[in-house]
């Protein structure tokens, strides 16, 4: 029997991490067989970012894929990456619907639940981990990495049992930014396995050049399961190639017992498929040991890249990777997962462009106010009363979030049948809702055309003549769609002094013809200020989620006014002056860093 156990994480997080979750099943199902045959522990195929990937840029159903997977797997356990009472959203959720949710992915095709929460917060297991349980599927409980004073083996060691306490099948560490050093591992994997009698398995990311070692000592130390990655898609911001670890430990008491000939096979396949996704790839693709003090996960590297360069400030990464643990520090040393990271990112890049907390997104305001839970340690006091004073609370929450959220499955249930013009839905549709709602529904429209195909790129001899864009009223922004190394994306040339903003262009489903440039609305749409009042820019480039007031509301200097989400973050736009509001943008509308977007006469 061999005595280290590999699970391969070649369906989710090798392209998570590689290139930007785009891996469509077609591309997945041709070497399932093979797969199969190799006697995986497990292969990690579902959960983290691919259902939000699948729904937003693939128009596939993730929930198709998983039933899809498990009948192309029958011998091989599927993994599912689950983010406790946030399942695979950015919010918590009222614990029917995290029973539900799990309920329906045992039913159609997860075996292993790895379940974690950003804060290691044990109290955001609790709902995820009892519906698991009632599916008789295998638990394992993830503590989520990092190196800070408050981050010991201790304090490992103390959730460990708590976890084992509740009834945990299996535990995970999980080292999503490749902190682990191979002799703190060993040290860890020791303590952990005297203080708790369950398989323990190690998630160690390339990204800083010391995965492979790490395994190695955690091996030595007695854990049970360790995560790779075919090598066709390892290291970068990926993980350890798995032949790698198979010949490490081949002949010695370690010995996977794995077919290296099975997995070149495997290996020589994907380097194939990896020639479809060329122009999702992340440059972070050696060793960068800034991450070392920035402590940023591998799958947050590509996406802080795009972020600002959608901003206009693709020159700051340094300065906002240095301020990504200052703001880790100030929000209580929270662990660098999603959606935590997202979060301690986004406010990092608001902090390097607009001045430490001047800016709080809606996420950092309720991380700080305690909504996600306990974070590790004490809150920059000034930054959690402007948290509170934004809330108008009077203290930080202690209780178990959740408690706070009632029932919610029905009411989205009903919801979903009015956006799917429908008497009845599946549960799979209700909780695709649920998890998106504002990219679901255009999901469910374009649903029926199949998913999008990618393909290697052709190289042409010379590029094709520019076709000369339409004229664009003056007061108007103008949108074009152009290709860079590559990529579409779609640029808004906002009038003069207004700016450029430029991000990803929707990509066409297979076989479809390629989708039209978005054009302005009816008015209010990008209408243009009249001159008589106090004109209100987008601080930055983003999307009009909502109005905060009604058109015409009489507001005051302060006022919450309009609802942006960039960098997948809320932020608040505030008044700047006393009047009535006049919207010059309606909600859907992407706009400019520094375009006009209201104006208060």
């Amino acid at each position: 029997m061999a005595r280290v156990k590999l699970t391969d994480l070649v369906l989710r997080d090798a392209h998570q991490s590689l290139f930007a979750t785009r891996m469509v099943t077609s591309d997945m199902l041709p070497i399932a067989d093979t797969l199969d045959k190799v006697g995986y522990w497990a292969l990690e195929a579902w959960g983290g970012a691919t259902f939000d990937s699948a729904i937003r840029f693939l128009n596939e159903d993730p929930w198709e894929r998983l039933k899809k997977l498990k009948a192309a797997l029958p011998n091989t356990k599927i993994m599912m990456l689950l983010r406790g009472q946030n399942l695979l959203g950015y919010r918590h959720y009222a614990d029917d619907v995290v029973a539900k949710f799990v309920e329906t992915a045992a039913k159609d095709g997860v075996d292993v639940f790895r379940i974690f929460d950003a804060l290691n917060d044990p109290r955001n297991f609790q709902a995820a981990t009892n519906a698991a349980k009632k599916t008789g599927k295998h638990i394992q409980a993830a503590i989520s990495y990092a190196t800070t004073p408050f981050h010991t083996i201790e304090k490992y060691v103390e959730l460990a049992k708590e976890y084992a306490a509740v009834g945990a099948d299996s535990l995970c560490i999980k080292d999503m930014s490749g902190l682990l050093k191979p002799y703190e591992g060993y040290n860890l994997v020791k303590a952990l396995k005297k203080a708790v009698d369950i398989p323990i398995e190690i998630h160690s990311h390339a990204t800083t050049g010391m995965s492979v070692a790490t395994l190695v000592k955690c091996a030595e130390a007695g854990a049970d399961i360790l995560d790779t990655v075919i090598s066709s898609l390892a290291m970068g911001t990926s993980h350890s190639p798995t032949e790698t670890m198979v010949e490490i430990f081949k002949g010695t008491e370690y010995d996977t017992g794995l077919d290296i000939n099975l997995l070149l096979e495997i290996a020589a396949y994907f380097r194939e498929v990896r020639k479809n996704y060329k122009k999702f790839e992340s440059s972070f693709l050696g060793a960068d040991t800034r991450i070392l003090v920035s402590q940023v996960p591998g799958g947050m590297l590509s996406n802080l890249e795009g972020q600002l360069k959608e901003q206009g400030a693709s020159d700051k990464i340094d300065a906002v990777l240095k301020e990504i643990a200052v703001v880790q520090k100030d929000f209580g040393y929270p662990p660098l997962v999603t959606p935590s990271s997202q979060i301690v990112g986004t406010q990092a890049v608001f902090n390097v462009l607009f001045g430490r907390y001047n800016k709080l997104t809606g996420e950092s305001i309720d991380l700080l106010a305690g909504k996600y839970g306990a974070c590790p340690a004490p809150k920059n006091p000034e930054a959690v009363k402007k948290a509170l004073e934004a809330l108008k609370l009077e203290k930080e929450i202690t209780h178990r979030p959740a408690d706070d959220i009632p029932n919610e499955y029905e009411k989205l249930k009903e919801e979903a049948k009015k956006i799917l013009g429908t008497d009845t839905v599946t549960v799979e549709d209700v909780l695709t809702y649920a998890m998106f709602p504002k990219v679901a529904p255009d999901f469910f429209k374009k649903r029926s055309q199949g998913p999008v195909k990618f393909t290697p790129e052709v190289v042409t001899p010379a590029p094709a003549p520019v076709p000369t864009p339409a004229p664009v009223p003056s007061n108007q922004p103008a949108k074009y769609v152009v290709n860079v190394n590559g990529a579409d994306y779609t640029v808004v040339v906002s009038p003069a002094g207004v700016g450029v903003s430029a991000g990803p262009a929707v990509q066409a489903p297979a076989g479809s013809s390629p989708a039209p440039v978005p054009t302005p609305a009816p008015a209010p749409v990008q209408a243009a200020p009249s001159g008589a009042g106090t004109v209100i820019s987008a601080p930055v480039a983003g999307t009009i989620i909502r109005y905060a007031v009604g058109e015409g509301t009489q507001v005051v200097s302060g006022t919450t006014v309009i609802i942006i989400e960039s960098m997948k973050m809320e932020l608040e736009i505030k008044a700047t002056a006393a009047g009535k509001i006049h919207f010059l943008v309606s909600a859907g509308t992407q706009v400019a860093s520094q375009q006009p977007i209201a104006e208060i006469q």
